[in-house]
């Protein structure tokens, strides 16, 4: 059955009301049961739609005051300053820094106390614990620190719960986690390793971005070029990555002929493994919610309806994280999607007559989404804004695609095979060298980015003034033409015209 788009609208918005104002679930319940009730008495169907979508909104917002509430308290913070002996569970890989190393851990026990409580971990470089690791360490808690250079680290933590960070010198591993957080730790150590047998440098650390999202390893004058460009997706994990796992596991399936239904429980259960691996990013678990409301409304014979997989991963997020609203993933994946969906077609059906083939014209639609929607975030994230960001992606988005799926293969073929997995891994190191090159070469075209907050509002501007100017001239075409305006064309016509814009990245 499918949820109405204006349902999960209102779980989202009650979600993120929670960030302005935390009323008690007490009075939250008593706000919806009576909004639900006059919608259930009223006879207009109007008006109880609205009390019933009002109800929904007061449900969620008592729950997103609760779980704001909850991610706000802390048994460590009250501990800042002392030292004992801890035992921690590491969630994350490593981030090399240029004195320490940082990474999430969840502290199991602090001295006589079970917290269980999620703390920023900082070792000295060298030695690194893996992902999953129970390590046991004499630790000591400190303050995260404020605001500095335009930003506030205690801020940006506390939006994770996390309330506290953990300082330590040496550790020793105890065991490792295990549950479907431990398979999600295999199948990280498995892609990383077997990947790239025999690589090594910057290709290495370009293909384990790649596969991974982890992008601690690669140069860093090379990460400031991929962010430059607009191509700094490209070292994360986004709906095209997971969807080409699950497609990829799909097809091996369909290879070995098991029919169509064991591919898609193949696919589900292979995009769950990869958003394990790679972790629970704002992206990745909108990509693996997409992927597996599709293919569950496949097996169940239902209509695929791609807004409500965008809407539902955002009220999964926000219901677990109402935090989630600020963070700049969170916001550059669901702005670029939803972009996708309603600024693609347009421009490949703008392309239409000129010499372009219709692969280049969606790659050219989706890249143009994406730019125009992410800019404003870059810019108030960030304070940058790529110029760049339309031709580096048509350029290096399908060399990243082949790098994915040549890097995907080798792991398959390594264990069974590992010299023609290290020849493959060779072959696949001159892609990711190819991305390298593209991300320097677009980095260093004069005016590439924009940091000038003058010339961003010229930018803006600009950018207003060119789509009204494209949209009247377009709406007087159809006009002279003797065709209705767009919003009024047939619904069928509508639907061809959205066709070309099925991809999700």
């Amino acid at each position: 059955m499918r949820i109405p788009h204006a349902l999960v609208g209102a779980l989202c918005l009650g979600f993120a009301l929670a960030n302005l104002a935390r009323p008690s679930v007490v009075l939250a319940l008593c706000m919806a049961a009576a909004l639900a009730s006059s919608g259930l008495v009223a006879t207009d169907s109007r008006f109880r739609a609205a009390a019933l979508a009002s109800a929904v909104v007061a449900v969620a917002w008592g729950w997103g005051s609760a779980r704001l509430a909850q991610l706000d308290r802390s048994v460590l913070a009250a501990r800042i300053g002392t030292a004992e002996w801890a035992v921690v569970e590491v969630e994350e890989p490593p981030r090399a820094g240029t004195f320490d190393q940082r990474m999430k851990a969840l502290v199991l026990r602090w001295g006589a106390l079970r917290p269980h409580e999620p703390v920023l971990l900082q070792l000295p470089l060298g030695r690194s614990p893996p992902q999953g690791a129970r390590v046991r360490l004499l630790g000591e808690l400190r303050a995260p620190p404020g605001p500095s250079n335009g930003f506030d680290e205690a801020k940006w933590l506390r939006r994770q719960g996390i309330h506290a960070i953990l300082r330590g010198q040496s550790y020793r591993v105890l065991d490792r986690r295990g549950g479907l957080s431990g398979v999600g730790d295999r199948v990280g150590r498995w892609l990383g390793g077997d990947t790239t047998p025999g690589l090594k440098g910057e290709r290495h650390d370009v293909i384990e971005a790649i596969v991974l999202g982890r992008a601690s390893g690669v140069d860093p004058s090379l990460l400031d070029a991929f962010r430059a460009t607009g191509l700094y997706h490209c070292l994360a994990v986004d709906g095209l990555k997971v969807a080409a796992v699950g497609g990829g596991a799909a097809a091996v399936v369909l290879f070995m002929g098991l029919g169509i239904y064991v591919a898609q429980t193949a696919a589900l259960l292979t995009v769950v493994a990869y958003a394990l691996a790679v972790g629970l990013h704002p992206s990745v678990v909108r990509a693996a919610l997409a992927a597996g409301l599709g293919s569950l409304a496949w097996l169940a014979g239902r209509e695929r309806d791609r807004w409500q997989a965008l809407l539902v991963g955002a009220a999964v997020l926000l219901g677990w994280n109402p935090y989630a609203l600020f963070d700049a993933g969170f916001q550059l994946s669901f702005a670029a999607v939803a972009s996708i969906f309603v600024v693609t077609p347009r421009v490949v059906l703008a392309l239409e007559g000129y010499p372009v083939s219709h692969g280049l014209a969606q790659l050219i639609g989706v890249s143009t989404a994406c730019g125009l929607a992410t800019a404003p975030v870059t810019w108030f994230q960030f304070h940058q804004i790529s110029l760049v960001t339309v031709p580096a992606n048509v350029v290096a988005v399908p060399v990243v695609v082949e790098v994915l799926g040549l890097a995907l293969l080798t792991a398959v073929v390594a264990p069974v095979a590992p010299p023609v997995a290290a020849a493959m891994a060779q072959l696949n190191g001159w892609g990711a060298w190819f991305v390298a090159v593209c991300a320097r070469a677009f980095a260093s075209i004069p005016g590439a980015q924009i940091t000038s907050p003058r010339a961003a509002a010229v930018l803006g501007l600009g950018a207003v003034g060119t789509a009204a100017y494209a949209w009247q001239r377009g709406e007087r075409a159809r006009a002279e033409a003797g065709l209705p305006p767009d919003g009024d064309r047939p619904a069928e016509d509508r639907d061809r015209a959205s066709a070309t814009a099925r991809t999700d990245r």
